[in-house]
């Protein structure tokens, strides 16, 4: 795989899928390493994809200090990035809580951003949340599930603060819109991808300043797509509808039967928005 040096030195990986103009990916999780994507549906037959491994993930070097896993701190790694392809503007994409990083560098570095497309995003940055019963209504959406007991008393372990690892595990299956074997699958080699100590670092104390980062994106001028899922309990369509009013030339697209992996639910329809919106 390709690499670059970040600026504290740190060696970033990332691997690169398809031809035509680049877009560069910035993976979720938090702390993923970007091979999750895979090609997002089938996006790399329109553009050549650059996915980067979040330092500290996949093939990209630990960094000596690990207070730079924070989100705002990582924000230079996808400068170098730009740089180290010899772009002057880039066409960036994020998913989950990698549109929280795509964010920080549109907000630091607007006049380098062509479009930016925000896959279900994280609304941590800008300090949305979604309630629990907006939660509890997206899941009760799927009680015919045969999951759906075993989760929903999960969901409200977790909403109460007191959620383990198995009460996570346990709805996994809110995430995708079919829970089938690909989805177990998917879920499965997510699971192994994540740097666990880099995770709550990401979006810790000082990650976000979501004052600023509304005032920044009032002014941001460059195209937006944002996309939801109709079934996604973790950035749910009223949330995205909110974020995309922050931007003055956003639209949104929501997705009929999808949760939070819209290329792995309705890949069709994911990359003809997204391609056309990039094209």
């Amino acid at each position: 795989m390709p690499t670059f040096s970040a600026p504290d030195g740190t060696e970033l990986a990332y691997r690169e899928l398809g031809s035509g103009a680049p877009v560069i990916c910035l993976p979720g999780g938090p702390m993923m390493a970007g091979e999750y994507l895979g090609d997002l549906g089938g996006l790399d037959a329109h553009r050549q994809l650059v996915l980067l491994d979040l330092r500290g993930t996949g093939d990209s070097a630990e960094p000596k200090d690990t207070a730079s896993y924070r989100c705002d701190q990582q924000v230079d790694d996808v400068e170098a990035l730009r740089e180290h392809l010899g772009l002057d503007q880039i066409d960036l994409l994020g998913h989950s809580a990698g549109a929280s990083l795509a964010i920080g560098y549109a907000v630091r570095y607007p006049a380098r951003v062509g479009k930016l497309v925000l896959v279900t995003p994280s609304t941590r940055s800008i300090g949305l949340e979604v309630p629990g019963e907006v939660r509890r209504e997206i899941l009760d959406l799927r009680k015919d599930e045969p999951w759906f007991a075993t989760a929903s008393a999960a969901y409200e372990s977790i909403a109460a603060g007191t959620g383990t690892g198995e009460d996570w595990a346990a709805v996994a299956p809110m995430a995708y819109g079919r829970w089938d074997a690909a989805a177990e699958a998917h879920q499965a080699a997510e699971d192994g991808r994540r740097n666990d100590v880099g995770a709550p670092i990401f979006n810790s104390e000082g990650a976000f300043d979501p004052p600023r980062v509304r005032a920044a994106l009032a002014t941001f001028t460059a195209p937006v797509l944002l996309t939801a899922g109709e079934i996604d309990w973790i950035t749910s369509p009223g949330a995205a509808a909110e974020f995309a009013g922050l931007f003055p030339n956003a639209e949104l697209f929501v997705q009929v039967g999808v949760s939070h992996h819209p290329w792995l639910d309705d890949p069709a329809n994911f990359v003809a928005a997204v391609a056309k919106f990039l094209a």
